[in-house]
């Protein structure tokens, strides 16, 4: 058994790995969405406990640096992100870059700037790129890694860049189905990882 790390009790560092899966659009079951449910089903399977905040959740007023006013939607938010020891990020290509609504939400990101693990310190970060042409997906899914890196969280090994105009994501059993869930597995097996470093004395 694994000692506990310092100010951590053993049921802390023996739990379920908390993950959060962001994203998505504002359009209900879009493409994105399905992405995003294929990420989280892939690490409910390898064990962790998932919270998703998707789609019109995402709709929060610009963030703003001038107060520390929220809204309750961001509050939950930032709190999910506070708590988790993974995080996905899904989102659609806009113009061959990362949407304006899960951007914005990103943005909120800011408030966590003063905690013990600030940011998304420490953090894996599985990102994942929908849009229609392969040329925004692959930009946005760039971009998704870079503010990953900006943040200080640990984008996996494996991206995935989907092209929204191929039918593939409706079947389970295809590749771009396979490679998601193993973005969500990925994501987990880090988590893990990094929690065993930080109990080992």
């Amino acid at each position: 058994m694994t000692d506990a790390p310092p100010g951590h009790s053993q049921d802390e560092v023996e739990r379920p790995v908390r993950l959060l899966a962001m994203g998505g659009s504002t359009r209900p079951e879009s493409t994105t969405e399905r992405a995003l449910a294929m990420v989280a089903e892939g690490a409910r399977t390898a064990g962790a406990d998932v919270d998703v905040i998707c789609g019109r959740e995402l709709m929060l007023p610009i963030y703003d640096t001038e107060t520390d006013e929220r809204v309750s939607g961001a509050v939950r938010l930032v709190e999910a992100v506070r708590r988790a020891d993974g995080l996905v990020l899904v989102s659609p290509g806009y113009h061959g870059a990362i949407s304006g609504l899960v951007k914005n939400a990103v943005d909120y990101f800011e408030d966590l700037s003063g905690d013990p693990r600030p940011y998304l310190h420490g953090m894996a970060v599985g990102c994942v790129a929908v849009a229609d042409g392969w040329q925004a997906s692959v930009t946005t899914l760039h971009q998704l890694r870079q503010v990953a890196h900006a943040l200080r969280g640990w984008p996996t090994p494996l991206g995935v860049a989907v092209n929204s105009k191929s039918d593939r994501l409706l079947s389970p059993d295809t590749h771009d189905a396979h490679q998601l869930h193993l973005v969500g597995e990925q994501v987990v097996q880090f988590a893990r990882m990094y929690r065993g470093a930080e109990a080992t004395p």
